[in-house]
């Protein structure tokens, strides 16, 4: 892994010396929706289709905040590297559907909230606004927290949050990619998604990764 960080600095360094104008910067923020993919989270699906419905697994809706740069290398080609925080996690809900008893309104809900810290570098090409991007990205693990609730009858039975960040791998690599535009004003809009390369769990033997796809707006200064 410090290797891959040492790889990327050593990219940025020489591009800011081929650089042919002042680099910019800018700010961005956006909605994500994040995911597990991998054979651990493929298992657990097969598991719940004996539920007949009675428990699902969701996407997690979060956020991302952060900055850029951007070094022009040529006319239409530049490189970005950022840093966001970003808000990423899963979802498990289980209900109690009895025949007659539906009143009741047993329900049950596990959700992941991971905090990570995204440091991308792009290699992004402007065509006359129109934008394409693809590059590496670092991701380092804040915390993460598992939150379960369960309630009957609109009375809250279970609300426990329990810190599970050990359980997790700290560091992660993966690559992203995505679609923009920007507009004269430098208001840019992005359409990405991230695919994990690193297992999540801390001791590497289960097959789970991260994804997302991001929603962002942002403004080059």
């Amino acid at each position: 892994m410090k290797n891959k960080i040492l790889l990327i600095v050593a990219v940025l360094i020489s591009s800011v010396s081929f650089a042919q104008t002042t680099p910019s910067f800018g700010v961005k923020a956006g909605i994500l929706s994040s995911g597990i993919r991998g054979d651990a989270v493929d298992n657990l699906n097969n598991i719940l289709d004996f539920t007949k419905g009675g428990i699902t697994t969701k996407d997690y809706t979060g956020f991302y905040a952060g900055g850029y740069g951007s070094i022009p290398v040529t006319e239409n080609f530049s490189i970005e590297p950022g840093i966001y925080y970003s808000l990423k996690g899963y979802e498990l809900d289980g209900s109690l559907n009895l025949k007659g008893l539906d009143f009741l309104g047993a329900n049950a809900k596990a959700i992941l909230q991971s905090q990570y810290v995204d440091v991308p570098l792009l290699l992004k090409g402007n065509f006359g606004g129109f934008q394409i991007f693809a590059g590496p990205q670092i991701s380092y693990l804040a915390s993460a927290n598992l939150k379960t609730t369960a309630g009957v009858l609109g009375i809250n039975l279970l609300n426990k949050t329990m810190d599970a960040t050990s359980q997790f791998n700290r560091w992660n690599a993966g690559v992203t990619g995505g679609i923009g535009y920007q507009f004269s004003n430098g208001l840019n809009i992005s359409a990405s998604y991230d695919y994990g390369l690193s297992k999540m769990d801390a001791n590497h033997r289960v097959n789970a990764y991260n994804n997302a796809i991001k929603l962002g707006i942002g403004i080059t200064f």
